[in-house]
């Protein structure tokens, strides 16, 4: 069984039988089917999808709730998105690792080791997000001003925002790292549950904290940012129950003596730390990215924070099948079964990109009163509309590389995505954005072409390592042959 999900074709096929590793696989075992396999990517993807979309969604209405006090506040809240993005980098990547070692060892059907590579994990994110959460409090007015900060008005606001979240932030990292381990073994509606639930808190906060409505006090966009951490407290409190409660495959018991796993921990940073070094490397380059954006002035920033709000939104696709084929390759490696797992990334590929087709349409067709949501100046709305149009194009190729991507990491081949990212986010976006913005004076259309750029870039080369099929024979120490 899978998080109570049902039973997944990957359990019809025995184990070590995989078929001849071929780049031309195009043959199901017996007994199975194409529909069998959409259903089981459907029935991880769909609940995550849901998940990170209204996530999301409630992110977009943050913004839009905070953009009615003014472009200067949209502006100090797109201040902190890098910096805080910086600190999650550590406990993050590691969330991959235990990710793809959970849903191995649920393959291979060890379930005592899967259970203590959640306790490694929750207790490596606990001292990663801890380190983080503090450094962070203490140099939020730093990194903010570092990130191109224009007016004492923005500065002020943004430091504020940021000291909230890192005041919250080792819940909300625990919070991940609980997400990370039930989607390994294929439970993306738990999640889902709590997720959700954070999202409405959080929602209905913000329209009593920013506007100071029923007699709560006004705060404006310390007031988003606090309905945004009473939100994650929630969901923490809610995960820890759902990963306490007897009868799921993982059961973490808090009295259980603790101790280091030196394998468990191995696979955890031989997975994790590659990944760690692709997400410094997309850091940097984006504050770099970021910080040429913001030389335009703030109503060329609060446009561009607007658009990348609203991308964040197009990634909810690729990251929603990204969780099922991770999850689906881990658990078919982890049975020894290579053809199965070609097959599942196969599969969520083109159910991805359908549904990506779709949202490019919308963004073409419906860009206007999308940005207008966020902002009523001109500029801001005529801006926004023509980037949404870039948006539009690249939407295949976006979902492309982020489900390929997830293939990639469900196998435990996370270098290669870290010397991707170096090569296309850390050198290209940035140096085509600084081309395009100090010497072509194109202004922002310019540094979007430079994103555009760099998500094409990033696409084929996925792209070329996934058809390479050397993912497929990754090995975890202390794994057999």
């Amino acid at each position: 069984m899978t998080g109570g999900s049902g039973q997944l074709a990957l359990d019809r096929v025995e184990a070590g039988e995989s078929l001849e590793i071929s780049k031309k696989q195009t043959a199901l075992p017996p007994g199975l089917t194409r529909g069998l396999l959409m259903k089981d990517v459907l029935r991880i993807a769909g609940p995550s999808f849901v998940e990170l979309t209204l996530t999301q969604l409630t992110s977009m209405a943050d913004l839009m709730m905070v953009g009615q006090l003014g472009a200067w506040a949209i502006t100090a809240v797109g201040l902190t998105t890098q910096p805080k993005f910086l600190m999650m980098t550590m406990f993050m990547a590691m969330n991959v690792g235990a990710t793809a070692l959970v849903a191995r060892y649920k393959g291979a059907d060890q379930p005592a080791k899967a259970n203590e590579a959640v306790r490694q994990a929750l207790m490596l994110t606990l001292v990663m997000s801890l380190t983080a959460s503090i450094v962070g409090f203490l140099f939020s007015e730093t990194m903010v001003r570092f990130m191109g900060a224009t007016d004492e008005l923005s500065l002020i606001n943004g430091t504020v925002y940021l000291q909230i979240q890192m005041a919250g932030f080792v819940l909300m990292a625990l919070t991940t790292t609980i997400t990370a381990v039930l989607r390994g073994v294929g439970d993306s509606k738990t999640a889902m549950k709590y997720n959700v639930a954070a999202n409405v808190i959080n929602i209905i906060l913000n329209w009593l904290l920013i506007y100071g409505h029923l007699g709560f006090p006004k705060m404006g966009v310390a007031g988003a940012s606090l309905a945004t951490v009473i939100g994650q407290t929630a969901a923490f409190f809610m995960a820890g129950w759902a990963l306490m409660k007897k009868g799921g495959y993982l059961e973490f018991h808090w009295r259980k003596k603790f101790h280091l796993d030196r394998e468990i921990l191995g696979n955890i940073f031989a997975i994790g730390l590659p990944a760690m070094v692709e997400q410094l490397f997309m850091r940097f380059g984006v504050i770099l990215y970021s910080k040429t954006v913001a030389s335009l002035g703030t109503v060329a920033f609060a446009t561009h924070n607007v658009c990348m709000n609203i991308q964040s939104l197009s990634f909810m696709i690729g990251q929603g099948f990204a969780v099922s084929s991770t999850s689906l390759v881990g658990q078919s490696l982890g049975k020894k079964r290579t053809d199965m797992a070609h097959h599942y990334g196969k599969v969520s590929q083109q159910i991805g990109i359908g549904f990506s087709l779709v949202l490019a349409f919308v963004f073409f067709v419906i860009g206007g009163p999308i940005v207008s949501l966020y902002s009523s100046e001109p500029e801001v709305i005529e801006q926004g509309t023509r980037i949404l149009m870039f948006l539009a194009l690249i939407q295949p190729f976006q979902a492309t590389q982020f489900i390929l991507a997830g293939v990639l990491r469900g196998a435990g081949d996370t270098k290669t995505t870290a010397v991707v990212i170096f090569v296309t986010t850390l050198i290209v976006r940035p140096l085509l954005a600084m081309l395009t913005v100090y010497e072509l004076h194109w202004g922002l259309y310019g540094a979007w072409i430079a994103l555009v750029a760099d998500q094409l870039l990033r696409t084929l080369l996925i792209w070329m390592r996934y058809r390479g099929g050397q993912w497929q024979l990754m090995k975890l120490k202390g794994e057999a042959a």
